[in-house]
Order: C-alpha cells, then structure tokens, then sequence
C-alpha cells in the first residue's frame, strides 16, 4: 500500500477520532450519564477511555511519522507542513511523558489511605498541591493546543496534495460543535468532585479560609 496513504490514515484516524474522543472523556464523562453520584464516585470509563484514546492517537502519529520517513529514505522534509508535524509529535509525547509528574493521588480510597483516618489522606491530587497544579494547567492547554495545531497539519497536507479540505474540515467541525453543545448543556465536571466527592479540595479550601481571614482584616 502507498506509504504516503498509510500517513494520511494515520495521522486521520489520530487527530480526527482518537484524539477528540479522548478530550470529550476527559472533559465531559468524568461522570457518566446515570452514575449515582456523590454515592458513586471516582468512575473509571472516562479516565480509561482517554487513556487509550491518546496513547492510540500518539502511536498512530508516531506510525505516521515512521512510515513517510523511511518513504523518503530518511530524508528531512522542510515544509511547513512537515515543521508543524514535527513539533504536533514532539509535545504529543511530551503530553505522555507529562503523565509521570502528576504526583500521588491521596483521598480515602488511596492504596496508603486509612478511611477513618484524614491524616492519612495526603496527596498531591487530593491536596491540588502546586505540583498537581502545575501538571493540569500544563496538560489541559498544551493537549488542546496540540490538537489544534495537529489540525493545521492536517488541512497543510490535503492542501499539499490537492485534496479538497472539507475532508478535514467537517470532521472538525463536528468536533466543535459537540464540544459547545455539551459545555451549554454543562456537562463538564470538575475532576477534583467527580473522583473524591462534593467540596472544594483541602488544599482549596485552606485558600478560601485565608482570603476569608484576609478580607475581615
């Protein structure tokens, strides 16, 4: 089969299924449609489904990259779209590699935890320590733009190739407007809720008590 076909589905079926539907998971399904909630907490579809989602998405990239590079007998490709491809695969694995920093999870239900005992629910998730902090501003904004300019690519190869741009577009259209249609119907939850439960983290709420003692001053 032509390898140049072989990158385009690949890089298609990544950028154009795997990674939306992993961004839709995450975003929206951390609790499920019917899900018991509070009762029911920490569901694990959504985390498991955009696990797979975007470890699919970045093999399949890493697939694409392969095979059009050995089609080209290593040569180093230098237009824009092949620039842009590059860094969409660099922070593609750097978004995996990510994964490592996000610290320990805490709560109740924790491997270490004791559920009668709050002291020993420590952990950088159950805490949002700064470090957890900092992986989910990093994660969140780097991964949807990465899609973003994973898209550009995109619609900078069918160009490239004389194909008509709709193909890319009206997938991505489609994304977009399932992505507004679920943020206005709000079901987008925060991560925090739907795996510990109602509140605000301690780590949060020690801030609301001390922008609480700052303001009666």
């Amino acid at each position: 089969m032509d390898p140049f076909l072989l990158h385009a589905w690949c890089m298609a079926l990544a950028w154009l299924l795997l990674a939306p539907l992993g961004i839709l998971a995450a975003r929206f399904f951390k609790i499920r449609p019917g899900q018991d909630w509070p009762a029911h907490t920490d569901d694990q579809v959504w985390w498991w489904t955009h696990r797979v989602c975007q470890w699919g998405t970045v093999l399949l990239a890493t697939l694409g990259f392969v095979l059009l590079w050995r089609a080209l007998g290593g040569a180093v490709a230098t237009s824009p779209h092949a620039w842009l491809g590059g860094f969409v695969l660099v922070f593609a694995w750097l978004q995996v590699v990510s994964t490592w920093l996000r610290g320990s999870k805490g709560g109740p239900r924790d491997a270490h935890a004791d559920p009668a005992d709050p002291s020993t629910w420590r952990g950088d998730h159950y805490d949002m320590t700064p470090r957890r902090r900092l992986f989910e501003a990093w994660h969140k904004h780097v991964g949807y733009a990465v899609l973003l300019a994973a898209w550009d690519t995109i619609l900078l190869g069918l160009d490239r190739l004389a194909l008509p741009l709709w193909w890319g577009i009206a997938p991505m259209l489609a994304f977009a407007a399932l992505f507004v249609l679920l943020e206005r119907l709000g079901w987008r939850r925060d991560t925090w809720q739907a795996i510990f439960g109602p509140g605000p983290p301690p780590g949060r709420h020690d801030d609301q008590k001390a922008s609480i003692r700052e303001a009666e001053r």
